[in-house]
């Protein structure tokens, strides 16, 4: 009996040793960075996500430059696009007063005339026609004038009818009416009345251009019938270039009499930021792009340039003094950008804050900036290097 109990009180302490040093498979420790299930475990989140710490070897490798804010006299901008014009008095299309086939034509585009030159010259057999009316019409009126003194003569002698002297009147009146609107018909068409009185009548009539300049365009050939209308050849002068922009309604209320334009020739192979001046601001919308035109003189005045070359032009609307920072120290995100603030250091790491701002258009480098949350001008920021704390932001955010 006491040998079995001394046999049962064995098999019960050597049970529950071997239960005490045995762990379920489940109750195991997981590895180092891995969860009970064996995956992987996330990472810890930053105490703070818009700050980031770099060593001082990154601050050199980066280029990291420290600075503040500048104070700066920026303007605000209007975008317009337009193009170099002259004035409508300064384009003339020559054209022939009356249809004719053209006989010669004495220009080539490019070429410069002066005022008064002769373009071409053209004939037909109406001018012709028109000489002969006013030669007619000359001895016909000399001859009405002589028998309306015939019967003046009568008529103080009491010896013609009243009715006669009425008569010899109004046929007198009525042949100057036709000769003079002849004659002015032949200086239109340039042809010489002193010589067509010596008798020389002529088959081709000369076009002249009234202003000096280049020729644009040659429509004509000689041979070829050119009515009334149809511009035989175009000339330019460009004594007088200006800028025509087109604003668009939204911007319109900003732009004013005496704003200086900067602007530059599209597609001419330069860089160079040309100015202007506006002196006429449209008062009527065009109808299909609801945009109104703006006229401006250019400053200096520049013979380089050709009417019809595109511009993209910035008209300067207004200027204030405002905060600025370099165009490398902001982080553009959409309608808002970044910049970065030096806060501090922590064991030797220096620690930087992002902080939220809106910027505008750059100007010479430049950009104003609005912060959202205030801070003092000798706030110390990053002016250089923005892009590499973006960079390590990212990565501490789980980014690329």
């Amino acid at each position: 009996m006491v040998v079995a109990l001394k046999y049962c009180a064995l098999a019960t302490s050597l049970a529950l040793l071997t239960a005490c040093g045995t762990k379920p498979d489940a109750a195991k420790e997981a590895p180092a960075g891995k969860n009970k299930a064996g995956q992987p475990a996330a990472p810890a989140a930053p105490a703070n996500p818009d700050q980031v710490e770099v060593s001082a070897a990154q601050e050199r490798a980066a280029g990291i430059q420290l600075g503040s804010f500048e104070r700066q006299n920026m303007t605000t901008e209007v975008q317009a696009n337009g193009s170099v014009e002259v004035p409508p008095q300064n384009r003339a299309a020559i054209t022939a007063i009356m249809g004719g086939y053209v006989q010669t034509v004495n220009v080539l585009p490019g070429q410069h005339v002066a005022a008064g030159a002769v373009i071409a010259t053209l004939r037909s057999p109406e001018y012709l026609t028109l000489q002969q009316t006013y030669l007619q019409s000359k001895a016909k009126v000399r001859f009405l004038a002589e028998e309306l003194e015939r019967q003046r003569i009568l008529d103080m002698e009491d010896v013609g009818a009243k009715r006669k002297l009425q008569q010899a009147r109004a046929d007198y009146a009525t042949e100057q009416a036709t000769l003079r609107a002849t004659a002015a018909q032949l200086r239109l068409l340039g042809i010489s009345l002193a010589r067509l009185d010596a008798g020389t009548i002529v088959s081709a009539v000369p076009l002249t251009t009234p202003i000096a300049g280049y020729v644009k365009s040659v429509n004509s050939n000689p041979g070829e019938f050119v009515n009334p209308q149809d511009p035989l050849a175009e000339v330019l002068n460009r004594d007088d270039l200006h800028l025509e922009l087109k604003v668009f309604e939204k911007d319109v209320a900003q732009v004013k009499v005496g704003q200086k334009i900067l602007f530059k020739v599209q597609n001419a192979g330069r860089d160079e930021e040309l100015q202007a001046r506006v002196f006429l601001v449209g008062k009527a919308f065009d109808d299909n792009a609801r945009t109104v035109r703006v006229h401006a003189h250019l400053e200096p005045e520049r013979s380089d340039l050709l009417p019809g070359q595109f511009v993209a032009a910035r008209i300067q609307t207004a200027g204030a003094r405002v905060r600025t920072l370099p165009e490398a120290a902001l982080i553009q995100a959409g309608d808002l950008s970044y910049i970065f603030q030096r806060v501090g250091t922590d064991s030797g790491r220096t620690v930087f804050r992002r902080v939220k701002v809106r910027a505008s258009q750059p100007q010479h480098g430049d950009v104003a900036v609005t912060v959202l949350d205030p801070l003092p001008d000798t706030t110390q920021l990053v002016r250089r290097g923005a892009y590499f704390l973006d960079a390590e932001l990212r990565k501490g955010e789980g980014g690329d």
